[in-house]
């Protein structure tokens, strides 16, 4: 009875292995002939958002290098974690490829711990970022402070009365906030609002909340059409489209150099031959004037990683850094 059972583990394992060889050398094969048919890039959020902007920018171009299309699929929901999900969960073979970004990759681990299905870090192997979003700190119009210091005045004389919205519980604009109000030893009341920066631009815009940090591409032109007051931004410099208006690390605030990145990401396990062709062909587009003109005209800087494992790093300290600002801030789901 014994032996057969030996004998029996042994055939089994030995399929194993050998399934094991055969997956190996059919991928191995693909690699050789990827992409044979259209890829499609998960954008975990809905259209017109920075993911969105970013994954259509590259597109065309990744299209034409590649000589398949390159189809973006739309799957938001709940914080970004149902593409996140549908992309690690897909099959590791280069046909499926995830528009992630510093929230689904960095912040929701940390916020959504007893939800997540999946880990990023684990389920998810990067390719490249593409871009950087920098923040920018508005306020409605009729706001009494005008500057930063004018800011942290008025907020310290009114404790728990002004109000900042942000895209969601989980985003980096709303930890943005949180980093400032720790800092700065302000008490304010966190509103937040669902489908994305859209909407909480849009009561920051009607005047119905006080101030957020947003996305630059989703406010540079309200700002520049004076809709918004634009308080700070969170580059280390000033940029060319505003260049009147600081930075918060000029201002002190040395924490807030922040960005929302977004980045190429595929399931854990795809080949290295197909990562590296999409590495190849992602950064070449990223290369084009053109593209970088178009980014920056939408608030965004085209960037690039020196490989996939200088993301991986990237990724892993972004993580740690986010992580421990929700533990310290206590951020939940509101």
């Amino acid at each position: 009875m014994a032996s057969r059972k030996y004998i029996k583990t042994s055939i089994t394992a030995t399929l194993g292995l050998v399934l094991f060889l055969l997956s190996g050398a059919i991928f191995a094969q693909d690699a050789g002939n990827y992409p044979n048919r259209p890829v499609m890039m998960i954008v975990p959020f809905a259209p017109g958002g920075a993911s969105d902007f970013v994954a259509r920018m590259i597109q065309q171009g990744v299209s034409e290098i590649l000589g398949q299309q390159i189809v973006v699929d739309n799957r938001p929901g709940a914080a970004g974690m149902i593409g996140t999900e549908f992309a690690a969960r897909a099959a590791p073979d280069g046909y499926t490829a995830f528009l992630g970004n510093v929230g689904t990759v960095s912040i929701n681990p940390g916020v959504f711990a007893a939800n997540m299905r999946i880990k990023p870090d684990r389920d998810l192997s990067p390719v490249t970022v593409c871009a950087e979003t920098p923040s920018i700190l508005i306020s409605r119009r009729d706001f009494p402070a005008s500057n930063v210091s004018e800011l942290i005045a008025y907020v310290k004389a009114n404790p728990g009365k002004v109000a900042f919205a942000s895209p969601g519980s989980s985003t980096l604009n709303r930890l943005e906030m949180e980093v400032f109000k720790k800092d700065a030893g302000l008490d304010m009341v966190h509103v937040p609002y669902k489908g994305g920066a859209g909407p909480a631009v849009a009561d920051v815009l009607g005047g119905h909340v006080d101030l957020m940090f947003t996305t630059m591409s989703s406010a540079l032109q309200f700002v520049k059409d004076n809709q918004v007051k634009a308080l700070a931004i969170t580059t280390r410099e000033r940029i060319a489209d505003l260049p009147a208006v600081p930075t918060m690390y000029e201002l002190g605030w040395k924490n807030l150099v922040t960005s929302s990145w977004q980045g190429v990401m595929v399931p854990a396990g795809t080949p290295r031959p197909i990562v590296d062709k999409l590495y190849a062909a992602i950064v070449r587009v990223l290369a084009d004037p053109q593209i970088q003109e178009r980014m920056r005209n939408g608030g965004a800087i085209a960037v690039s990683s020196k490989s996939p494992e200088e993301f991986k790093t990237y990724i892993d300290a972004e993580t740690a850094k986010w992580s421990k600002v929700i533990a310290d801030s206590g951020v939940r789901v509101d």
